[in-house]
């Protein structure tokens, strides 16, 4: 029996639920930064749903995908352990200077942000088998399958894969629409909720947040 689906959220009350964690002045610096070059970041409400699946988990260690100028991985960084350690990667060597300068700006530890420049299918499989917590991708929408296949080894069990753009513009629900991007989200997300061994929630906030945890398989 298909549900019947409840009405569309009125704008006001988008934008109160996006904003409803508040970003600061190091938040909203970085997000300029990312405007001077081009890197869209993850929204408001994305940045605090990424924070609070890191601190409901106590992520010690975390990989993301698409550094930009540094924004998510100030919202995952805030809800690590304070021992925790981002490995963010970038192919733009330019958009993770601009995010030391956010992490900076923020007192980050040097040593709690590992920036990797370089592409992410070539970086990922020189990474640990099952050392990390969470694994959050915003890099090539192209290359979004083989990122899950690359977070489903890097996790260990009971670890969470996120994935930003999950909604990509209102196109991926839109069937009518067939351009290579929208037709890897949407594979995307048939995947992850078909994979009995994950835990698969489809988050509306921002532009879509793809989220799963990976099961304790015996």
């Amino acid at each position: 029996m298909t549900p019947t689906p409840l009405p569309a959220p009125k704008p006001a009350t988008w934008t109160y639920a996006e904003t409803f964690v508040e970003e600061d002045d190091v938040l909203a610096s970085a997000r300029a930064r990312a405007e001077e070059v081009g890197a869209v970041p993850i929204g408001n409400g994305g940045g605090a749903a990424l924070r609070f699946l890191a601190s409901v988990i106590e992520a010690r260690a975390v990989v993301e995908v698409g550094t930009g100028a540094g924004v998510s991985g100030l919202w995952l960084l805030r809800g690590m352990r304070p021992d925790g350690v981002l490995t963010t990667i970038d192919i733009e060597a330019e958009h993770q200077r601009l995010a030391r300068e956010s992490f900076n700006d923020a007192g980050v530890p040097a040593q709690r942000a590992r920036t990797i420049a370089g592409a992410a299918l070539e970086v990922l499989p020189r990474l640990t088998d099952g050392h990390y917590d969470l694994v959050f991708c915003d890099g090539d929408k192209a290359e979004y399958a083989a990122y899950l296949k690359e977070a489903l080894r890097l996790l260990r069990p009971g670890g969470i894969v996120a994935f930003d753009n999950a909604l990509w513009h209102d196109r991926v629900a839109d069937p009518a629409q067939r351009d290579e991007d929208t037709s890897v989200i949407r594979e995307l997300g048939r995947q992850v909720a078909a994979d009995d061994t994950l835990v698969p929630v489809m988050l509306p906030v921002g532009d879509g947040l793809l989220v799963a945890k990976k099961e304790w398989v015996p």
